[in-house]
């Protein structure tokens, strides 16, 4: 390993003068070194491939090889089961620009699952979902049953992750359809089932979930390696909690000794982790609070100190204070839970949109067809200078769109609340006589309307009853998250939509939130927004409501003239979408036009797609499960 990155370290500063043979014997011998040291790393394995990176980055894109794609892949991997899955993110990047350019479907496929893997374990599911969904259709026109078997699982994952439960137990079921019609592919069968055990927890829907993990545990048999006591401790932990569930607490506490065990043969801190935390709730479920709730305690300290799995112990944490009558506690450990997520979110978010900008700023330099295009607009005058700013600002605001649909899901499953809010937010800006550039600021800035709610525990967001009066108000910080979040943008003209994101439930009365402010004290174009959002919200379905008639929505809006809306605003908004409904008829399909158009969106219909045709039924992202707050 040191010697070869001696060589790599001597070499790369005449990168770019070596000849095309020359790099592809490099990137062969490198490719094998990288292989080698990810099987078996070494004291010197960081070094290797901190060298390679720089061969594998500094070589023109022209240098077309598998061994660089396969290089890049592998760095990518290494940095992720090192746990710095960011770093790996411009190396998948590569490696797909790299297998575009060779027109090599079998690398491209291969290159655009695991972007997607690190894409969804950094918080940016919509993307995943994009680079999954072009993955699948490779395999499918490769035949290769267990490439496309696996993409489902993580497809899987990846929905589960944006609070799509049903659409991500739809994914999993495709995944154990192929298992069934192929033997060769029985690894998957634990691992799908699995997955659909632990989103059944969050489902409420026990039975389901019992036969399924119990059908995981029976075919996946005996563990033979760390990797798979890992995962069985993740399986023995989702059966206990849905056995106590069902009060059959004898049975949870041997799930939990065999958790203990397994965790212990893999030597994982992770894995010891999660079987406490089994073991802590079996405690407190049958009476032995203070040792349950001793247990529990300890193992968020430790989850606090490891930096892992955190999230997962504070929610553990909260229901075992819950079961043990201590709703105050519960509470205070929810608030962390609050922090924690709002925190993490919040930096993956800011993290995915700078590397957005980085990319864009790359592909400008380098392109000099933009260079002559910026000339040839100068030269056209005013109206083509202003439209090249408004295609400048949706290509910067592109990321921040994604995250506030993806955020967004939980409420509408579809994905096209966002854009049906920003487009007539937009047209009530007319109405009201600002200007085409206020206009177009209105489409964008209104879109990331919610944004803030990637900030909000899934334990809150997914919960199919009422919200107490202490999670409501942890819901109503979403409105600071969001703000919170735009302002560190670093994209110029911003201010719109951070105003939007922080404003849109103050009430012209002051009885709004999260500031109490009210009239005119309001921005603009947040009392703008605020009509938009609460009438898309009422003419469609939510997890805890049917849609209105449009009719019923706008009584409803005229009546709270003067206390939550702006009133000349509000007679504006009535005539407006009154004469909507005569001159375009449908207006979802009117407003949601640029929903159509988002690559995320058509992403996820090209998944309920395929599955919807796989299975013969409807298991779209309009299926009940997915209904879920």
């Amino acid at each position: 390993m040191r010697v070869l990155a001696d060589k790599l370290d001597d070499v790369s500063s005449r990168l770019s003068a070596m000849s095309v043979e020359e790099a592809i014997a490099l990137l062969d011998e490198t490719e094998v070194a990288l292989r080698s040291a990810l099987a078996a790393p070494g004291p010197d394995a960081h070094r290797l491939f901190a060298s390679a990176n720089k061969a594998l980055h500094g070589l023109p894109l022209e240098v077309q090889s598998t061994a660089r794609i396969e290089g890049l892949l592998l760095s990518a991997q290494f940095a992720y089961v090192s746990g710095q899955p960011f770093a790996g993110l411009e190396n998948a990047r590569l490696a797909v620009a790299c297998a575009r350019r060779m027109q090599d479907d079998p690398s491209l496929r291969k290159a655009l699952t695991f972007h997607g893997i690190l894409l969804a374990d950094t918080g940016n599911i919509a993307t995943a979902v994009e680079c999954y969904a072009e993955s699948l259709e490779l395999a499918e026109r490769l035949k290769d049953h267990r490439v496309e078997c696996g993409i489902w699982v993580n497809v899987g994952t990846a929905l589960a992750y944006a609070g799509q439960l049903g659409e991500a137990v739809a994914c999993n079921e495709r995944a154990l359809s192929l298992v069934d019609g192929d033997a060769s592919l029985g690894a998957f069968k634990p691992l799908a089932l699995t997955n659909i055990a632990g989103i059944c927890v969050y489902l409420e829907e026990h039975a389901k979930g019992l036969r399924s993990i119990r059908a995981a545990i029976e075919c996946a048999g005996e563990p033979k390696n760390a990797t798979e006591c890992i995962n069985r401790v993740f399986a023995e932990c989702y059966y206990a909690r849905l056995l106590l569930e069902v009060d059959s607490l004898e049975k949870a506490k041997e799930r939990t000794e065999l958790a203990r065990r397994y965790a212990s043969q893999s030597k994982s801190e992770r894995a010891e982790l999660h079987a406490a935390l089994a073991e802590g709730l079996c405690e407190v479920h049958s009476g032995l609070l203070d040792v349950g709730l001793s247990r529990l305690s300890q193992a968020v300290d430790r989850a606090r100190l490891l930096k892992s799995a955190l999230r997962d112990a504070l929610l553990a944490m909260v229901k075992a204070q819950e079961v043990a009558g201590k709703p105050d506690v519960a509470l205070v450990y929810l608030r962390e839970l609050m922090m924690h997520t709002k925190k993490t979110q919040q930096e993956n978010a800011l993290r995915h949109h700078r590397l957005h900008l980085e990319n864009l700023a790359r592909q400008q330099q380098a392109s000099e067809e933009v260079v002559m295009e910026r000339h040839e607009q100068s030269l056209r005058g005013k109206f083509a200078e202003q439209v090249a700013h408004q295609e400048l600002m949706r290509s910067r605001i592109e990321m921040l769109e994604r995250l506030a649909v993806t955020a967004e899901l939980r409420d509408d499953s579809t994905g096209e609340h966002s854009y049906r809010v920003g487009r007539l937010s937009s047209l009530l800006g007319q109405e009201y006589g600002c200007d085409d550039q206020t206009n177009f600021m209105l489409d964008l800035a209104a879109r990331l309307h919610d944004i803030g709610k990637i900030g909000i525990p899934d334990g809150i967001l997914l919960k199919p009853d009422r919200l107490t009066e202490a999670e409501r108000e942890i819901m109503k910080t979403h409105t600071t998250v969001g703000a919170e979040l735009l302002a560190q943008s670093e994209i110029p003209h911003m201010q719109m939509a951070e105003d939007i994101a922080r404003f849109h439930h103050e009430w012209w009365d002051g009885s709004g939130y999260p500031n109490g402010i009210s009239g005119a004290a309001i921005p603009i174009a947040a009392r703008i927004t605020a009509l938009a959002d609460v009438f898309d919200a009422l003419t469609h379905r939510r997890p805890y409501k049917e849609p209105w008639p449009v009719a019923r929505a706008l009584d409803e809006i005229a009546y709270l003239k003067g206390h939550q809306f702006d009133p000349e605003l509000t007679d504006l908004f009535l005539a407006l979408v009154r004469r909507l409904q005569r001159e375009v008829g449908d207006l979802d399909e009117y407003l949601g036009e640029a929903a159509r158009q988002s690559p995320f969106i058509r992403a996820r219909e090209k998944i309920a797609t395929t599955l919807r045709r796989s299975s013969g039924r409807d298991v779209g992202y309009r299926t009940r499960l997915d209904a879920q707050r």
